[in-house]
C-alpha cells in the first residue's frame, strides 16, 4: 500500500517571501493559455509540487476569483500573496505576476507605433483577427456552460446582454447591474432587494469627468476592471464599446490587433489595456490603463478576503454575483458578432475562423500556437 501523502495531507512548506515572489515573476513571464490554465499552473506548482499553499486555501482563493470582479488568474495570484504576507504579499505578488507581460506589451506597442502600425505584418494580423474571433466564441460557449448550467434566469440574463451587445456594439453597465438585481430578486425576499436597489441608485447616477487623456484612461479602465468576471475575455466587449465606439481612441483594426497581442503574450489577457493605453497616450497612458484594470482586483482582495467565507456562504450575495457573471458571459457572446463583422469579411478569413473554431472544439491546442498558425495562414492568403 502506498504511503504517499495527498496534497491536502502534506505539511506546508514555509517558502520565503522572495521565493514566493520569484515564482509569480516566472509565471507571469512564461504562463500561456489563459486564466483557467494559469490557475491550473498555480494549483500544480504551489499545492501539489511545492506544498507552499494548502488545498483549502487554494480552493477558497479560486472561489473568490470566480465570484468577485476581476480577471480570474490575477485575482487568485493576489489572494495567494495576501495569504502569504498580507498587504505586502498581495502587492509584490500582483506586481510580479503582471509586470512581465506588461513590459512585453509595452515593447510591442512601441514598435507598433514606431513602425506605422506594423504594416509589414498586417498579412499576419489579417489571419490573427479571424482566429481571435473563433477563440472568443469558443470561450463564450465554455463559460456559458460552466456558469449558466440549467438556470433559466441566468440564461435569460445571458440572452439579453448578448443581444444588446450585438445590436449596440457596446456594453450597457446598467444591464450588468440589473442582471445582478434580477438574479437576486429571483432568490431573495422582495423587501430586502428593494432596499438594496435604493442603496445602489446614488452610486449608479454618479459620473466623474476628469480632463486629460491619461486620467480618462485611468477612469475608463478602472470601470472596466470592476466588471470583468471570471474570464479576461469578458473585458473585450466592454473595451470595444468604450475605446472604439464611444471615445474613438482606436480603429476596429487597431482594437483587434490589441486583443491579438494580449493573446500571444504570457500572463493575463486583460494586459491588452497596456497596449491600448500606449496607443492613446504613450507610456503614461499604458501605465494608467494597466493600473486602472488591476486596481479593482487588488482592492477586492484586500477588503473582501477577511470576510469572504461569510460572503460565500450567503445565498443572496451569491445569487447577485451569479447574475452579473451571466451578464458578462452574454456580453462576450455578443462581442463575437460585433468583432466578427470586422475581422471576417472574405472567404479567406471565413476559412481561418472556421478552422480555428473546429480545432479549439476538437483539441486542446495552446492559444499562442493557434495564433501563430493563423498568422501564417493570413500571410499566405492575404491579398
Amino acid at each position: 500500500m502506498s504511503t504517499e501523502l495527498q496534497p491536502a495531507q502534506r505539511p506546508l512548506q514555509q517558502a520565503s517571501l522572495a521565493r514566493f515572489w520569484g515564482y509569480f515573476l516566472w509565471l507571469g513571464a512564461t504562463g500561456f493559455g489563459g486564466p483557467i490554465a494559469l490557475a491550473g499552473y498555480m494549483q500544480r506548482d504551489l499545492v501539489e509540487r511545492r506544498g507552499w499553499v494548502s488545498s483549502e486555501d487554494y480552493l477558497e482563493g479560486l472561489a473568490l476569483a470566480q465570484l468577485a470582479p476581476g480577471p480570474l488568474a490575477a485575482q487568485l495570484a493576489i489572494y495567494l500573496g495576501y495569504l502569504r504576507a498580507g498587504t505586502l504579499g498581495a502587492s509584490i505578488v500582483g506586481l510580479a505576476f503582471i509586470g512581465p507581460s506588461f513590459l512585453m506589451v509595452l515593447g510591442i506597442a512601441w514598435a507598433y507605433v514606431r513602425y506605422g502600425g506594423l504594416a509589414w505584418v498586417q498579412p499576419a494580423f489579417y489571419g490573427i483577427g479571424a482566429a481571435v474571433v473563433a477563440i472568443i466564441a469558443r470561450s463564450a460557449w465554455k463559460l456559458a456552460r460552466m456558469v449558466l448550467r440549467q438556470d433559466r434566469v441566468l440564461w435569460a440574463i445571458f440572452a439579453v446582454l448578448a443581444v444588446s451587445t450585438a445590436v449596440t456594439g457596446r456594453e450597457v453597465i446598467w444591464l450588468f447591474l440589473l442582471g445582478g438585481l434580477v438574479a437576486y430578486l429571483a432568490k431573495a425576499k422582495l423587501r430586502t432587494a428593494t432596499v438594496q436597489a435604493q442603496l445602489l441608485a446614488p452610486l449608479l447616477g454618479t459620473s466623474v469627468v476628469v480632463p486629460g487623456k491619461v486620467w480618462e484612461l485611468l477612469l475608463f479602465f478602472t470601470k472596466a476592471g470592476a466588471f470583468v468576471f471570471g474570464s479576461g475575455l469578458a473585458i473585450v466587449p466592454f473595451l470595444y464599446g468604450g475605446v472604439v465606439q464611444q471615445h474613438h481612441w482606436l480603429t476596429d483594426r487597431q482594437f483587434l490587433d490589441a486583443v491579438a497581442v494580449a493573446m500571444i503574450t504570457p500572463g493575463p489577457i486583460v494586459i491588452t489595456a497596456g497596449f491600448i493605453g500606449y496607443l492613446v497616450a504613450g507610456t503614461w497612458g499604458a501605465m494608467a490603463a494597466a493600473a486602472g484594470v488591476f486596481v479593482p482586483v487588488y482592492l477586492v482582495v484586500l477588503f473582501v478576503s477577511p470576510f469572504f467565507k461569510k460572503i460565500a456562504a450567503n445565498s443572496q450575495a451569491r445569487a447577485a454575483l451569479q447574475g452579473v457573471t451571466a451578464a458578462a458571459t452574454g456580453a462576450i457572446a455578443g462581442a463575437v458578432y460585433v468583432l466578427g463583422r470586422r475581422a471576417i469579411h472574405d472567404w479567406a478569413t471565413v476559412l481561418i475562423a472556421v478552422a480555428a473554431l473546429l480545432i479549439t472544439l476538437r483539441w486542446k491546442v495552446p492559444e499562442p500556437l493557434l495564433i501563430a498558425a493563423a498568422a501564417l495562414a493570413g500571410a499566405l492568403l492575404y491579398r
